[in-house]
């Protein structure tokens, strides 16, 4: 996500500013990243129809909550539990309570501050690079690190962990990048157990290079591999496109500009993806558990729901989510997930999404996600998390940890 947006906001209260979490806007970017952000076309901030392909339909499922259903949201009270250097992943592991949390400047860290894996020599430092994603296998036995190196190239890498040290490294896929932002940067592992990946669209702005219809390049998509079942990986037969000829076939679903977040819901299986937006429109994807994969989220022929490019794309799903970036200091989305967890009864069947530079997050009924509701404020939001329990965690890239309880 291109932090052009962000540094106007953040620039004089942070360091190393995560342009990876910022759209790209026409004000001044930090030289030299983003020197094309003002080239792409700027939609005026109203959806539009893109296609006349009727919206995707899913069936509904027991554990899917409706606005109706819900009780009035209220608020939520953000407590600290820790603070560490410019976190932006979190994840967990199997029989493990701790909380392990990916910093930016190159360091996988317990919640407790304890270093796991040291990467501060190898990372790029620009703005949307470093290290971006963290992710355990189901096993507990491997850890898995996406990040950027001196060259600005996108490795995913796998370590076997025992609990005490991280050994037997291996890079498991790595991807050229052609410009210094638009990284992506989140793993996890699928209720199928596999590895679900972000690859945005290789970056500069307007995807020059129309990376995120282009079915011949892994940018702009979300992967999914079996990183245990080969060497180095293994394509899962399931796959949309796994015998498809002139498509990669680690491609799960594409169309996507900057996919710095996603998550999956643990009640239902079902994906959820912010898609950092360009000159208009942030917006939230959504792809049912019983889908086969293959989904065209629209970018670069459209932004949100407007047209981008011109170009019609094909079968695009519309986002579930969308609101214009400008209004009220917003610049990027970030994706959180659907709360599962026992402490905050009125927040069950809710989807957490906030945005990095307003601050504000919100709730929104997993059955009609556009009516989200302002539940609480974390400045310089960069990411969320979710424990063993299904309880959440707000990340701050100041460096807080945040447990998210009830006010």
């Amino acid at each position: 996500m291109g932090l052009v947006r962000l540094v106007a906001a953040v620039a004089a209260s942070t360091a190393l500013v995560l342009v990876t979490l910022t759209a790209c806007a026409q004000r001044p970017a930090p030289a030299p990243l983003d020197p094309a952000e003002s080239a792409a076309p700027a939609p005026e901030p109203t959806e539009t129809a893109l296609t006349e392909t009727e919206p995707t339909e899913t069936e509904p499922t027991e554990t899917a909550a409706t606005a109706t259903e819900l009780p009035e949201p209220g608020k939520l009270r953000f407590k600290q539990i820790a603070k560490l250097e410019q976190p932006v992943a979190f994840a967990v592991r199997k029989g493990d309570d701790r909380l392990y949390v990916a910093e930016q400047t190159g360091r996988l860290r317990t919640s407790d501050g304890d270093v796991v894996i040291d990467l501060s020599r190898e990372v790029s430092g620009g703005n949307e690079q470093g290290l971006l994603g963290v992710a355990f296998h189901p096993s507990g036995r491997w850890v898995y690190l996406d990040w950027t190196d001196a060259r600005g190239d996108t490795h995913v890498t796998e370590w076997a962990f025992d609990g005490t040290r991280a050994t037997a490294r291996r890079d498991v896929l790595t991807q050229d990048q052609p410009y210094p932002n638009h990284n992506g940067g989140q793993l996890a592992f699928g209720p199928d157990g596999h590895l679900y990946i972000a690859l945005g669209d290789g970056g500069s702005a307007g995807d020059p290079q129309g990376n995120g219809q282009d079915l011949t390049t892994l940018l702009g998509k979300i992967l999914r591999i079996d990183p245990r079942g080969g060497r180095p990986y293994e394509i899962p037969e399931d796959n949309p496109f796994a015998d498809q000829k002139g498509a990669k076939p680690e491609i799960w679903a594409y169309g996507l500009r900057n996919p710095w977040r996603f998550g999956f819901d643990r009640g239902t299986g079902d994906l959820w993806i912010g898609d950092v937006g360009q000159n208009a429109w942030e917006e939230v994807d959504h792809q049912p558990a019983g889908s086969r994969g293959g989904e065209n989220y629209g970018w670069n022929a459209r932004e949100g729901k407007s047209r981008f490019r011109g170009a019609k794309g094909r079968d695009m799903v519309d986002p579930v989510i969308t609101y214009p970036l400008g209004k009220g200091g917003n610049c990027s989305v970030i994706a959180g997930y659907v709360y599962r967890g026992e402490k905050i009864p009125w927040l069950r069947g809710r989807f957490l999404y906030g945005d990095f530079c307003a601050g504000w997050i919100k709730a929104a009924p997993a059955g009609a996600p556009q009516d989200g509701a302002e539940v609480g404020k974390v400045e310089q939001l960069s990411s969320f998390g979710e424990g063993h329990d299904g309880e959440l965690y707000a990340l701050s890239l100041r460096g807080p940890i945040y447990r998210i309880e009830p006010a």
